[in-house]
């Protein structure tokens, strides 16, 4: 058993509640930008700490005039936009708890979501959302409000609640002590059905004041500013909202992917968050643009030149030639990618899946320091985080200050601390079975290097027992194929099987780009492009380059490209994008047995079945 712990830095306050981080702010900086909303014609329009202050004091109101009670639970779909966390705050000063729901849901989980919650009303963003929540209102009797933000509800709400004395709202605000349920989020089900998490108002106030301090460099610089594009339901983006009310940092929305650059163009953000898939986005558009204009061959020289400066600076010392390369190569290609970027970006934290090396040195080259990170929605989002200070790519870096990491003598990470949860919502057997003690047992394989920095190795229950008895970690193959700009997806097989095989899908954004890039038909369909050659070919090569960094007997043998997506609405990835694998090996249990029917797989290499 090896263990690390990392002593917190604030002084632990067990009266104070989430509220308190965004009264001390107003005290602190009543003045400051606290938010930038869009415009019409594509610029910023600045919301102060005072004025988000009283539109959520005002909120509060309406949620009480309309027969909140303290206690009450309310569901909240709603993708990520400034309402988000205007309404998580005017729950809190309301003593009521928000109940999220992923935008994404369907009819049936947010009923789940609803009834097992014992929410008595709900917040729904569009008609789209209110149209799922309808089809099974009729089996939800304690709903009693349903309010609409597109409709204008909220300023309704605001507007009724006039009559509410002030001294009413600082009475239920101070109601919730530290060990109250702040928030009861439930698990996106890549395991099964969601289980409601309780995560207490302790979790966001001393992990907030905790990392604001640990992370000072990114969030409490003058002029820090981000902009979310994550959706907020999920943990990850939720705690960094509610840490940027405490530090004072900007924060502006875009929850539209595609609009995504133009608005870090005038954002201009000092630091983002986001998944690792996004950063493969952004390298592979740039990569297909640059092969699309005719220079293909000058950007991938950079980007090995970037990857080469970046580990010889880790080392400890670049050799003079390739300083002079990686300058003139930066002048010529990586500053357009960083102008694109908004040119301020100089960190970016990075959660919910491993990065890889090769991406973290490349962003590192850039001049955007990458703070892998790693937990759960049980440990309200971080457990370790890479430091501006300290920090090692690759590594998903030490356990944040108040809290403690050690891995069982069977490789499983376990938590306790600050961060860590009080338990599944009406399910005592599944908390029961997820502790030992204190320790939260997370699912997750991993190790420690001797400064404390934690690897993730795979998941407990991913694990793949060949039938010749060889363990293998499914993540190891997956990432590095993923990473190719014509991959969608991948899913390692091969439990109790001869063999390693994996099913793969085509990023249908990408595939135009890469076959016009490739002298292919532009045109052609999904399910043509799964026979086609050059395409059979590109992933071949990303599946033997992942294969040279495993065994043997844990390489994949065989593949089969899908001709469809796996995605959410598909029910096969949950909101923060990962593959719900039981769901996937159940619906294409036909194609995975054809891989292992007829002959045995050839020596060395895949072959298509």
């Amino acid at each position: 058993m090896i263990q690390f712990d990392t002593p917190a830095l604030v002084p632990a306050d067990p009266d104070a509640n989430a509220t308190d981080l965004l009264v001390d702010r107003v005290a602190a900086t009543p003045d400051s930008v606290l938010f930038s909303l869009p415009t019409a014609d594509g610029g910023w329009s600045p919301v102060t700490t005072r004025e988000f202050y009283d539109q959520v004091i005002a909120l509060a109101k309406g949620l009480v005039a309309a027969g909140i009670q303290p206690g009450d639970k309310i569901g909240l779909m709603c993708k990520t936009r400034y309402e988000w966390t205007l309404i998580d705050f005017a729950t809190w000063f309301a003593g009521a708890v928000l109940v999220p729901i992923y935008e994404t849901n369907s009819p049936s989980q947010v009923k789940w979501n609803l009834s097992d919650s014992g929410a008595v009303s709900v917040i729904l963003e569009t008609p789209d959302h209110f149209a799922r929540f309808d089809e099974v209102h009729p089996e939800l009797p304690a709903i009693r409000n349903v309010w609409q933000i597109d409709l204008g509800d909220l300023d309704k709400l605001a507007t009724a609640g006039t009559g509410v004395a002030d001294e009413e709202i600082e009475r239920r605000r101070n109601l919730a002590v530290g060990s109250d349920i702040a928030t009861l989020i439930y698990t996106s089900g890549s395991t099964g059905k969601p289980k409601g998490c309780v995560l207490t108002h302790s979790n966001f106030v001393e992990l907030c004041r905790n990392s604001a301090v640990a992370l000072k460099e990114v969030v409490s610089e003058p002029g820090a500013s981000t902009l979310l594009f994550i959706t907020t339901a999920h943990i990850f983006a939720r705690f960094i909202a509610v840490l940027a009310v405490h530090a004072g940092v900007r924060v502006g929305h875009q929850p539209d992917t595609k609009q995504l650059l133009p608005s870090l163009g005038s954002f201009k953000p000092t630091f983002l968050l986001a998944v690792p898939r996004v950063f493969e986005k952004v390298y592979n558009v740039s990569e297909q643009k640059a092969e699309a204009g005719g220079k293909g061959k000058i950007f991938r020289a950079a980007a090995e030149t970037a990857v080469a400066y970046s580990m010889a600076k880790e080392a400890g010392s670049v050799p003079f030639g390739l300083k002079v390369k990686f300058a003139v190569l930066d002048r010529l290609v990586l500053s357009k990618l960083r102008a694109a970027m908004g040119g301020n970006v100089k960190y970016a934290v990075s959660g919910s899946a491993p990065l890889g090396p090769r991406l973290g040195h490349f962003y590192h080259a850039l001049g955007i320091t990458i703070l892998e990170g790693y937990g759960l929605t049980e440990t309200t989002a971080p457990a370790t985080v890479n430091l501006a200070t300290k920090s090692k790519i690759g590594s998903v870096g030490p356990a944040l200050p108040g809290v403690s990491v050690r891995i069982a003598d069977d490789g499983e990470i376990e938590v306790k601390g600050i961060n860590v949860f009080k338990e599944y919502w009406k399910n005592p057997e599944a908390t029961a079975e997820t502790f030992d003690g204190e320790w939260f047992k997370t699912g997750d394989l991993g190790s420690f290097d001797s400064d404390g920095f934690l690897s993730i190795t795979g998941r407990k229950k991913e694990i793949i027992v060949t039938a010749g008895g060889k363990n293998v970690s499914p993540a190891a193959l997956e990432d590095p194929i993923r990473a190719n700009p014509l991959v969608g997806q991948v899913v390692v097989v091969g439990d109790k099987k001869p063999f390693i095989s994996a099913l793969i899908t085509l990023d249908p954004e990408m595939l135009p780009v890469w076959l016009n890039n490739n002298h292919e038909d532009a045109g052609m369909s999904l399910e043509e492009a799964t026979i086609n050659a050059a395409v059979l070919a590109e992933v071949q090569r990303a599946i033997d380059a992942a294969n040279e960094n495993v065994s043997r007997a844990e390489s994949i043998r065989k593949f089969t490209i899908l001709a469809t997506e796996l995605t959410e609405a598909s029910g096969h990835l949950t909101p923060k994008l990962s593959i719900k694998r039981n769901v996937i090996l159940e619906d294409f249990s036909g194609q995975i047995e054809s891989m292992y029917s007829g002959a045995p797989a050839t020596e060395g290499h895949s072959i298509v079945h």
